[in-house]
């Protein structure tokens, strides 16, 4: 009874977060990141040992310094979420420019490929415009929550608009089927999803496991590979969604050397910005060869 009670107390409270005025929201986001940076926990040293490791010339003042940064702009995009989730079309508009390098109004098989900045979630504008500019549904893969009420939830939250997240596990067949009617199809492949359909490619240096999703999903359909990021504007007054053109020779010889190209084109964009990209997830969590984690160094 008690989790039932918080679980809609949090759904109600996104509610609240999604009516009041987007300055005075950002605020509350900083407000909570500045907190959240300045308490030891398991995910702010994930995010310094991430930042040390792909930053080796940074000091320790430089790191701890993005490392703030860091938090205080994830702070932001976690409240901005209750608009994300729980908001109008015309919030998310208000939010989100799209900028595009290809006819979004196209069926042209294509895979947009996302990255894990702050504001990723923003790409849900794509389904919250799509009937108003002529667009094609937007679907794309999304990894199960612990949680079962939150993780239903924010599957009907992504897909109010028309949407259609489909779970990662088991359900190949049906984003093959979604890329090839010509449907926007967002996969974001930069974090460790275990070592299945996997490669050890470079990301900042270091042999990192990567899923080959993109190029034998490509390869299967003959879609069209664009890159896509959604980062804060200049006047952080929200966020910018940019679609590029397509990758040229794309896919190309194998699953790897593809994934390793596409690492490098995601660590040129965060080189850009990098206290916007997501550091609390632990990339480098399967390291080469079985070796020790670096989140955990003595196991």
């Amino acid at each position: 009874m008690l989790k039932s009670f918080l679980n809609y107390l949090g759904v109600g409270f996104l509610a609240l977060l999604s009516i009041l005025p987007y300055r005075l929201l950002v605020s509350i986001g900083y407000g909570l990141g500045y907190i959240a940076a300045r308490i030891p926990s398991d995910r702010n040293r994930v995010v310094k040992t991430n930042l040390h490791l792909c930053f080796p010339y940074l000091s320790s003042a430089e790191i701890d310094s993005l490392a703030k940064e860091h938090w205080r702009l994830l702070g932001r995009s976690l409240v901005e979420k209750s608009i994300i989730w729980c908001g109008s079309a015309k919030q998310l508009s208000n939010m989100i420019e799209v900028k595009s390098a290809v006819d979004l109004s196209s069926k042209k098989p294509r895979i947009l490929v996302n990255m894990h900045f702050t504001g990723i979630e923003g790409s849900i504008i794509l389904s919250a415009l799509s009937k108003e500019k002529h667009w094609p549904r937007t679907s794309g893969f999304f990894q199960r929550m612990k949680s079962p009420f939150f993780n239903k939830r924010i599957v009907e939250w992504r897909n109010r608009f028309g949407g259609n997240s489909i779970d990662r596990q088991g359900n190949a067949k049906a984003i093959i089927r979604e890329i090839r009617n010509g449907d926007f199809i967002i996969i974001a492949p930069d974090i460790d999803l275990g070592l299945k359909d996997s490669e050890f490619v470079p990301f900042f240096g270091i042999q990192t496991n990567t899923i080959t999703t993109i190029s034998r999903l490509a390869r299967i359909t003959g879609a069209d590979v664009c890159l896509m990021t959604t980062t804060l504007k200049a006047d952080e007054s929200g966020y910018l969604c940019e679609i590029g053109k397509p990758l040229e020779n794309f896919p190309g010889t194998d699953p790897k050397s593809d994934t390793a190209r596409l690492n490098q084109y995601f660590e040129a964009e965060i080189r850009l910005r990098p206290a916007e990209y997501y550091w609390v997830h632990k990339r480098f969590k399967n390291p080469p060869d079985s070796g020790p984690s670096p989140y955990n160094p003595s196991k």
